[in-house]
């Protein structure tokens, strides 16, 4: 059998919906030679009834009990993969038309990772595009004190290179921002970047996220970011202070999370919390005292 130019990841859990969308956006490629491995957390929704409803070939799907970490879903649909290139989808993102033929295009021998643009979207309505990179911004140090500037369904990966560091974390403690380190350890190991400078994918805006999980990727962002400065080797005082930099700013975005699901005492506390690491963030002032006071907006 022919081994497929790319092989495509997507995990799911009770999304049968979206995921028929993604699906129906992995169909319309113009590039044909592809695989598509759904990997399923159990969903008990008509996620089943919607896979068996693809009369394709390519299509293939896995179950397992992900315990909640997706890493585990990506990482199986990625020990099936054949194709030299994986792609991952989220089922509820879904892809342009010409994604695969416009990155392959792009994904030469000097290729390792290859990023892209997206628009993020909530409903019918655009949002904003988000961009990934700038190349410079691949670089280890730059991606451990300026945080991850790709997002996995805006990224294709060689798959020897995912075998190389490991795949994804499934380290428990890594969850919601797994995505990050992945990116960490191949820039770390000497993975090639390229970032193609075009919109490719439609990234789907939930509403505005609780408390546990505002609280959940700030401590699993500050744990990979504890992880990776301790095993650097040698450390200087210009990374300690990206380290207190990306600290504070994560704790900043958590604040700023919290107050746009309206949960303003959570705000202030992250507000603080970013401010014992850098107390020269202004931003973080500011969010300390408007989720302090109800009624103020930024």
């Amino acid at each position: 059998m022919t081994s497929p130019r790319v092989s495509i990841v997507i995990p799911t859990y009770n999304q049968a919906a979206f995921l028929k969308e993604a699906l129906e956006s992995v169909r319309a490629q113009t590039v044909t030679d592809w695989e598509a491995i759904v990997v399923d957390n159990h969903s008990d929704d008509g996620t089943l009834q919607v896979l068996e409803s693809f009369d394709d070939p390519r299509l293939s799907w896995d179950r397992i009990h992900n315990e909640g970490i997706i890493a585990r879903s990506r990482n199986r649909g990625t020990a099936r993969a054949r194709a030299d290139w994986v792609a991952f989808l989220d089922s509820d993102d879904r892809w342009r038309p010409d994604k695969l033929a416009r990155c392959l295009e792009a994904a030469g021998p000097g290729v390792d990772v290859l990023g892209h643009h997206l628009s993020m979207f909530r409903g019918d309505q655009e949002v904003r595009v988000h961009r990934s990179g700038p190349l410079a911004a691949t670089d280890y140090r730059a991606l451990l004190y300026d945080g991850p500037c790709l997002t996995p369904s805006a990224a294709l990966v060689r798959r020897d290179w995912l075998g190389r560091v490991g795949g994804y974390s499934e380290d428990p403690a890594y969850r919601t921002a797994e995505d990050w380190d992945l990116w960490l350890k191949l820039a770390r190991d000497g993975a090639r970047f390229a970032i193609l400078d075009a919109v490719l994918t439609d990234y789907r805006v939930h509403e505005a996220s609780s408390s546990r999980s505002v609280e959940a990727h700030r401590d699993a962002s500050l744990r990979i970011l504890a992880d990776h400065m301790a095993a650097m080797d040698p450390v200087t005082d210009a990374d300690r202070r990206g380290q207190r930099n990306r600290a504070a700013l994560v704790c900043y975005g958590a604040a700023r999370a919290a107050l746009a699901a309206g949960q303003g005492r959570l705000a202030a506390a992250n507000a603080r919390r970013a401010l014992g690491f850098d107390p020269l963030l202004g931003r973080a002032w500011a969010v300390a005292l408007v989720g302090l006071v109800p009624g103020l907006r930024l």
